[in-house]
């Protein structure tokens, strides 16, 4: 009988013994599909609600930062074709395990004319801008609206023929670290070292006030810099046009398409806003390595949580 239960178990596969649980198989299907679902929901949410972004330039100093870390609400004008978040597989291989540098690890959609649910950004807003017919994202902020005829003179933006309010020149220490350096060859002169040995950057600001009461700082580097003539231009229906605040070092609406100014071209179809960017979530000054003990330190006080939205004046 005992040799009749042992051939009978051979036959149906391992009997578990007494008090021991049965074994599973992983279950590798239901964590792809899982995963799967996961992804989706993450690309959903960058697609049309909110994603990160990361200051790759000093375009828009003094107010961001090379390092920032910023939270772009999504539907803030409503959604085109460059909202969706795409994966570019080849892209993301390139750039993470060949070390090649490239343009954005997302796919660009095609060109589609209008917005869903859409409405023009708000003179002064900071925006998430792709250039038309390239894939990168510029933050640059907005200055002028559909209809508007704006020029730049000596340095002054003029909109509809009026200068727009400007303060007096004042000075600011922003802190020198790896990602902020102040590069003399940018920056010349500005480089300094205070009484205790820590460097800064003092550079000239100008508090640009906007016509509907929205405040904002800019730095003012030069007094005949390429950028500080330009149009006027009328600005087309459905168009913003769209400038730095570091005004002396941003590629903006002023410079042309790609190229070696890779500027916007003139005023960008609205069309091409990704977004809104919101608040900083937190900031690295470049000092962070793989070893996790460095983290804390890396992170640059103050600067979570900051809005981006100027201030605005009666």
């Amino acid at each position: 009988m005992a040799e009749d239960i042992a051939l009978t178990g051979d036959r149906e596969g391992p009997v578990a013994a007494a008090g021991e649980p049965a074994r599973t198989r992983f279950d590798w299907w239901g964590e792809i599909k899982g995963l799967f679902w996961l992804l989706l929901a993450v690309l959903g949410f960058h697609s049309f609600i909110a994603k990160p972004f990361y200051i790759p330039s000093e375009s828009m100093l003094p107010g961001l930062l090379v390092g920032d870390r910023l939270v772009v609400s999504k539907f803030a004008y409503g959604w085109s074709f460059v909202s969706p978040t795409i994966p570019d597989p080849v892209a993301i291989v390139r750039g993470t395990l060949l070390h090649q540098p490239v343009e954005s690890w997302s796919v660009q959609v095609p060109f589609i004319h209008g917005r869903l649910w859409g409405s023009l950004p708000e003179r002064g807003d900071v925006v998430i801008v792709t250039p038309p017919g390239q894939s990168s994202d510029y933050i640059k902020r907005v200055i002028g609206l559909p209809g508007d005829t704006l020029a730049v003179r000596g340095g002054v933006v003029i909109l509809n023929g009026v200068p727009v309010a400007r303060g007096a020149v004042h000075y600011r220490d922003l802190p020198v670290d790896a990602n902020a350096t102040c590069d003399p060859a940018q920056y010349s002169g500005a480089l300094q070292t205070r009484a205790d040995g820590s460097a800064v950057c003092h550079l000239p600001i100008v508090t640009e006030t906007l016509p509907n009461g929205r405040r904002y700082d800019t730095v003012d580097l030069e007094p005949d810099s390429p950028g500080d003539n330009y149009g006027p231009v009328k600005i087309p229906a459905d168009h913003v046009f769209l400038m730095g605040d570091n005004r002396d070092r941003s590629a903006d609406s002023r410079f042309a398409l790609g190229g070696f100014e890779r500027g916007l071209g003139g005023p960008v179809p609205y069309e091409n806003i990704g977004g809104r960017a919101e608040f900083i979530t937190f900031s690295v000054n470049g000092d962070a390595t793989l070893n996790p003990l460095t983290w804390p330190d890396a992170l640059r006080g103050g600067r979570a949580g900051t809005s981006l939205h100027p201030t605005r004046v009666p």
